[in-house]
């Protein structure tokens, strides 16, 4: 291992119970060890997660105090032993189940992804769970073919507006929900083809006029609850949902009896089960879409920044429901 030659005291956004926004605070944190099979990353920009603000508002502590986050973008300072495919000084973008919302992390070696030179970080903290997660409900477990219809649930979020861009240079017509207008005109220019403000109007009825009474073949779901139940709705005959998690934070289980009655079926799509079952494939996967986002056949949308320091700002503006993409912090 090579190591690293500076202080061992970094600055980190950290909590010691979980709660609102404002249970974020700055402060000295020791900086984390590295471990045989991890990557130390000086981060340089992290892309806060819809899971991230979940576990600060009621997640497990696996630490006190806690650093949230699972995906951010920097520069390798130190790896493991057992490293042998990253070398100091790489530019990487890489994920762990929490630690991201520090100068300072330690990613994973089989989920951390070497990146261009010419991509900005904050855009490469934007890429493997996002569109990861988004090619793994779309064609892995969606099992999406060109000339089918899909509705992509929330859509102007992180993994929304990639499922969009995905879905579209498939070959499929592209229905989206967001809570604006403004918002949802936004995203024509990602391949939306028909809009749904889910505030103003019944989804599954819009979906259903859209599509002349058929409905979605396919519809990514990451909202959950009442909405997951309005997914079956619009559904078409024999169709297919790949629910990811819950971000409506819903209290309620939805119901699934509507499954049946159209012979349709349910996926649950968790990119991180993924990488532990099948961590070649799922790497190389995530490795093509970074490549396909230096081209510039796909784009990140990036809604705003903030400092490390106000993260608690960043966390508030991502529960206001007004961000369009990521929300990112920079160290």
């Amino acid at each position: 291992m090579v190591a690293l030659l500076r202080s061992l005291v970094m600055k980190a956004a950290v909590y010691y119970s979980t709660g609102d926004p404002d249970v974020l605070t700055y402060e000295d944190v020791p900086d984390p060890a590295v471990t045989p099979d991890g990557i130390l990353m000086e981060v340089k920009a992290i892309g806060i997660q819809g899971g991230d603000v979940l576990s600060r508002a009621r997640g497990v502590l696996t630490s006190s105090p806690h650093i949230v986050g699972y995906q951010s973008a920097g520069i390798v300072r130190a790896v493991g032993a057992n490293v042998t495919n990253i070398h100091v000084g790489q530019r990487i973008v890489g994920t762990a189940p929490s630690g991201s919302h520090a100068q300072l992390r330690v990613s994973r070696n089989h989920t951390s992804w070497p990146i261009p030179d010419d991509m900005p970080f904050e855009v490469a903290a934007g890429i493997p769970i996002e569109f990861g997660t988004a090619d793994d409900c779309l064609f892995e477990f969606g099992h999406l073919r060109a000339g089918e219809t899909v509705l992509v649930q929330a859509a102007a979020g992180g993994v929304g507006i990639s499922a969009v861009q995905l879905a579209k240079k498939a070959g499929a017509t592209v229905i989206g929900t967001a809570s604006s207008d403004d918002r949802l005109a936004r995203l024509s220019d990602f391949g939306l083809d028909v809009a749904i403000n889910y505030a103003t109007n019944d989804v599954a009825a819009a979906v259903m006029d859209a599509t002349d009474g058929r409905g979605a073949d396919l519809i990514v779901d990451s909202v959950g609850g009442a909405t997951l139940e309005g997914s079956i709705a619009a559904l078409a005959y024999r169709g297919r949902i790949s629910w990811v998690g819950s971000a409506g934070r819903d209290p309620n289980p939805p119901s699934f009896a509507g499954l049946g009655a159209k012979n349709a079926t349910m996926t649950g799509v968790y990119l991180g089960a993924e990488h532990a079952h099948n961590p070649d494939r799922a790497w190389a996967m995530i490795d093509a879409l970074i490549a396909r986002v230096a081209s510039g056949d796909l784009t990140v949308a990036i809604d705003s920044t903030f400092p490390l320091s106000e993260a608690a700002a960043a966390h508030r503006h991502i529960e206001s429901r007004r961000a369009f993409g990521r929300v990112v912090l920079l160290t």
